[in-house]
């Protein structure tokens, strides 16, 4: 078992800071924090590597629909689509097996962009929805860094709740039941199921090794590619007193978790729902959604309409309307920002943020510029209403 460090709040938010800011090389220079890169003249637009709020002019967003509209007019044949569904976790496998850990760059923004993700309080959370809040330090854009951001959320959910707040006597029951019951980390006040992509995971138990375990915070990440668990499994921060990798098919309705209905603070999907069927992605929200506690946060990031991965794929690779089949196999959907919200909505959960994320990514090399667009959201369980 690794060595726990003793950490602060205050601490701990700059360790954090330090782990997810460090440079990839010796001596090398902390990359700009996420969206604070804006282009401001054209003439410059080749001094770095992305650019960040870029606006899209009427003619971009035309060309861009008319590439879409030209690779989706050839679809794959109906008879021939059942299988990348019925065997997705073959193809995933496949990629696993052929990538291992190469394949998906560091993640170290979950952290800033997603800081509910270290609090212990998540479920406490009373967050403003101001336009400029949302837009700005929820995003991890504008705030001066994330320790500013964690100690704004840190007083936010420190405030003051009386002894007979309905909400607190709620969280207190739901608790009371779960430590009763048995199941991997039934004793742990703060719980995150972390759904799908192996790297993610592997990012997340360097980190609680490290900073959190103190916390008494526990992960369960979930897979339906054995592959990918088996890799995880076998990893060297992996232990099973903080972590639960398990097997598992979010698609299947009937397939149950090992944890409880309502015993979630939070459910993080990072690139992982745009690689389902968009028949099945309704019922897939909903089924999770039911894990959160009230209170608790569904954390999302994935592509976005028009997105330069969009626009490459060639004729024949299309499935249904935004849907598509790369060669090995593995599917991917774009989604709109209402897309995104009614999903949510109609799972029952309320809006914290909702963002589209417009970046301009340059080749330097080959002066060459390419629009990246990805969706980010947050969303919550509400508590139920007072009773009458």
């Amino acid at each position: 078992m690794h060595k726990i460090r003793s950490l602060s709040a205050a601490n701990l938010a700059k360790a954090v800071y330090r782990f997810i800011k460090r440079p990839k090389t010796t001596g090398g220079r902390p990359s700009a924090p996420l969206g604070s890169r804006i282009l401001t003249n054209p003439d410059d637009v080749f001094k770095h590597n992305m650019w960040d709020h870029i606006q899209w002019s009427e003619e971009e967003k035309k060309i861009a629909k008319q590439k879409a509209q030209e690779n989706s007019c050839v679809k794959i044949p109906i008879t021939e689509q059942g299988k990348f569904d019925t065997d997705a976790h073959c193809y995933w496998d496949k990629f696993y097996e052929r990538h291992q850990n190469k394949f998906f760059k560091d993640r170290h923004w979950l952290f800033l962009e997603f800081p509910e993700l270290l609090s212990s309080n998540s479920h406490n959370k009373s967050i403003p929805k101001s336009d400029h809040q949302t837009e700005t330090c929820l995003s991890g854009r504008s705030c001066p860094d994330l320790e500013t951001s964690l100690h704004q959320q840190s007083a936010i959910s420190s405030k003051h709740i009386p002894d007979t707040s309905y909400q607190e006597v709620s969280m207190k029951t739901n608790e009371d039941v779960l430590q009763n019951s048995a199941f991997p980390g039934q004793h742990a006040p703060f719980r995150i199921l972390e759904v799908f992509k192996y790297l993610n995971i592997l990012h997340f138990l360097n980190f609680f090794f490290h900073y959190m375990v103190e916390s008494d915070a526990f992960l369960y990440c979930c897979d339906f590619s054995s592959c990918a668990i088996e890799m995880v499994k076998n990893h060297q921060d992996y232990d099973d007193s903080v972590c639960h990798a398990f097997v598992h098919d979010i698609c299947e309705e009937k397939a149950s978790f090992p944890f409880p209905p309502q015993s979630l603070d939070v459910v993080l999907a990072v690139f992982v729902l745009s690689s389902i069927h968009p028949v099945r992605l309704q019922g897939v929200v909903n089924t999770l959604s039911t894990y959160l506690k009230h209170g608790g946060i569904f954390l999302f990031r994935d592509y976005g309409r028009y997105d330069l991965s969009q626009l490459r794929f060639k004729k024949g690779r299309c499935l249904s309307e935004n849907f598509y089949t790369r060669g090995d196999g593995t599917c991917v959907y774009f989604f709109t920002k209402e897309e995104v919200h009614n999903l949510f909505s109609k799972a029952g959960l309320e809006e914290i943020q909702n963002l589209e994320d417009r970046r301009l990514q340059v080749n330097r090399g080959k002066k060459v510029a390419m629009h990246r667009v990805w969706m980010q959201s947050k969303y919550r369980r509400p508590f139920p209403p007072l009773p009458p």
